[in-house]
């Protein structure tokens, strides 16, 4: 059994979209203060988080792109959401600020040697990371799905995709029409993810990313992970 680590670091002021809040660590206590309790000396460092719900490697809840008043939020979801048959597709051959085409998805699915189920998470490697990670175009350069190739990832009653970016899809229109299909057709994505180019030829493995218990959460970070060799 093999695990992946498919998750970004979270660390003092990292890359984020600019409506989503700044991400602010800071020492809140450290081992230079000495404490003492019934005769004993010691000390403990503990880090203080100010961040997002959409900080990092993490999940998008129903309730961020439907405001009916029944969509829920991340607190709400069933945890095996979080535990799913998985396959990733190789689009790392994809240039930057391109479409990913119904026909491109088709190519990659076939060429991975999978069929896309329901209830699958389906990964999406654009090698993105490598190429524009400490870029100022990592939060605008990255390929992404159209409206019409994520309507043919939801008729496969996938139950969530996941990509490198920070958006599913390209800045403007596309992202908010891929976000919509999500609403419309009932899943839901990750962003944020890396290290995808382990998982290209491996078949279907298993994916885990259990969000945090954030009551009313619109997402929610995840430590995301794939197992091969179940």
């Amino acid at each position: 059994m093999q695990f992946i680590d498919l998750s970004r670091e979270i660390y003092h002021k990292m890359p984020r979209l600019l409506n989503h809040p700044s991400i602010v660590i800071t020492p809140y206590s450290t081992h230079d203060e000495i404490r003492e309790a019934e005769g004993v000396k010691f000390s403990s460092a503990t880090l203080s988080l100010a961040i997002g719900d959409h900080a990092g490697t993490h999940v998008d809840a129903p309730v961020h792109f439907n405001a009916d008043p029944g969509a829920k939020a991340i607190h709400e979801l069933p945890l095996e959401d979080f535990y799913l048959e998985a396959v990733c597709l190789d689009l790392s051959h994809k240039e930057l600020k391109s479409d990913i085409s119904i026909a491109d998805l088709e190519a990659a699915e076939k060429a991975a040697g999978v069929t896309i189920g329901p209830r699958d998470m389906v990964l999406l490697h654009m090698n993105f990371y490598n190429r524009c990670y400490d870029t100022p175009g990592y939060l605008t350069d990255f390929p992404g799905l159209t409206k019409e190739s994520a309507e043919w990832l939801g008729a496969k009653k996938i139950a969530m995709f996941g990509v490198e970016a920070v958006s599913p899809g390209r800045p403007g229109k596309n992202n908010f029409e891929v976000h919509m299909v999500c609403r419309d057709m009932g899943f839901t994505h990750v962003e944020g993810l890396v290290n995808m180019e382990a998982l290209i030829g491996k078949g279907r493995f298993r994916f885990i990313g259990f969000p945090l218990k954030i009551r009313g959460g619109t997402g929610s970070p995840i430590r995301a992970v794939a197992i091969l060799g179940q």
